[in-house]
């Protein structure tokens, strides 16, 4: 094993906290952060009204607008002056990177309040006890969260926002590490085929996938939107029953969060070449119910299929390797999707007949068998210009007989295709 070597681009990492507000300080946060919300959608608005006529507004003169603005609507004055600026400055990166039609407006029912504190200079944090700590941050003066973990590092910035009924902050912290310039295992390399069945399957056999809600979990989240559908809109029966939505969605979002989490640093950490197919989610999952005078074909199909795509956090899986590989050096390669399932990885003979079922694969051509998502990651390793061998050992110095090492996960046997032997699926605990 080769030492990674240091010296390479600082890595800021993100630190986040519940946080025990009084019921000042959450009525100040919801007014931050409608400000915010107002700020945001008008300076939008300003945008693609500029645009509209040919010309072109920046980040520049609307905080220049903004300062005159505060003088007439005494109400942007409740919120920091320079949470308001980062909220135009976000504007103007979202613009530039997306386009001025493609960002979305910040809607009041659809939004949870969000703002940012980027003066890190002008920020306290401070442990009290075990499990409490307390931040100073502008016209809130000292808030409490849980002290859940250390923060090890220097706070650049904050970033409060709403989930539920629960208000947390993020703190952006320097702690000193810094983005390899040699991963410790430079020769390795690891093919991840994205499911709807297991969420992501590699080229060297192994399978990760957890479920992310219980059975129980399911029946009352189905016993809810029941209810919620006859609720009248407005109503506070309604609200109260999409809270109790939002907790049982929110414990789904978190598992699917940290299961993407842990499978990252796992793949970051053991390879230094990660490839995966170039999926365009969100292009994936669009309606595709049509109008009214011609409807689409297949709707009830496609939304069970964009269902199960959103279900295993295909996107969310890649942003959380993108942010493991600043930490281990680790390359993260995308390759054309086409025929990568229908693609013998043996005599590369493409078939649609090549996968007879989602997990049975055996080529028309050559008759290899194996299971059609270990085939389909080993052809993504391919496209991407790496060698898969037979035991998937892609280091030179390495023994072709070494074992990976032993990994703290439950390993359930799933069946494979006939003549196969069975392959362990790795579940990442809860």
């Amino acid at each position: 094993m080769v030492a990674a070597a240091e010296g390479g681009v600082p890595v800021l990492s993100g630190r986040r906290y519940r946080l025990e507000l009084d019921p000042v300080q959450a009525g100040l946060c919801e007014v931050f952060g409608d400000v915010c919300r107002a700020v945001w959608n008008t300076a939008l608005e300003q945008r693609r009204e500029y645009r509209r006529r040919g010309a072109w507004m920046n980040y520049v003169p609307q905080t220049a607008e903004l300062a005159e603005a505060k003088r007439e609507f005494r109400w942007l004055a409740e919120a920091p002056s320079h949470v308001l600026q980062q909220t135009l400055r976000d504007l103007d990166r979202a613009c530039r990177e997306r386009g001025t039609f493609r960002v979305r407006w910040r809607s009041k029912a659809r939004w949870s309040p969000s703002f940012r504190f980027p003066a890190g200079n002008r920020i306290t944090v401070e442990r009290i006890g075990r499990k409490r700590g307390r931040a100073k941050l502008p016209k809130l003066r000292w808030v409490r969260f849980r002290w859940s973990r250390p923060l090890d590092g220097e706070v650049r910035s904050a970033t409060v926002n709403r989930r539920g009924r629960h208000w947390f902050v993020s703190f952006l912290v320097e702690d000193g590490r810094q983005t390899p310039k040699r991963h410790a295992m430079p020769s390795t390399a690891v093919g991840v085929d994205r499911g709807v069945k297991v969420a992501a399957t590699t080229s060297d056999g192994a399978f990760h996938d957890r479920p992310y809600i219980t059975a129980g979990e399911t029946v009352r989240l189905r016993r809810l939107q029941q209810r919620l559908a006859r609720c009248e809109r407005g109503s506070n029966r309604r609200r109260a029953v999409l809270a109790r939505i939002n907790a049982v969605t929110g414990r789904v979002r978190d598992r699917r969060a940290d299961f993407c989490a842990r499978t990252a640093n796992t793949l970051a950490t053991r390879n230094a070449v990660v490839v995966m197919e170039d999926l365009r989610t969100r292009n994936m999952t669009a309606s595709v119910s049509g109008t009214v005078e011609a409807p689409g074909r297949n709707v009830r199909a496609k939304a069970g299929l964009n269902r199960a795509v959103l279900d295993k956090g295909w996107h969310m899986l890649e942003l959380a390797l993108r942010s493991a590989a600043r930490t281990t050096g680790t390359t993260i390669t995308l390759v054309p999707a086409a025929y990568t399932s229908q693609t013998c990885h043996v005599c590369k003979h493409v078939d649609p007949r090549n996968r007879e079922s989602q997990a049975d694969f055996e080529c028309t051509a050559c008759g290899h068998r194996d299971h059609a998502d270990v085939n389909a990651a080993k052809n993504i390793l391919s496209a991407a210009g790496h060698a898969v061998p037979g035991r998937g050992d892609l280091g030179a110095a390495r023994s072709a007989k070494r074992q990976p090492p032993a990994t703290r996960t439950r390993t359930v046997g799933i069946p494979v295709p006939r003549g196969g032997e069975e392959v362990k699926v790795r579940r990442t605990p809860a």
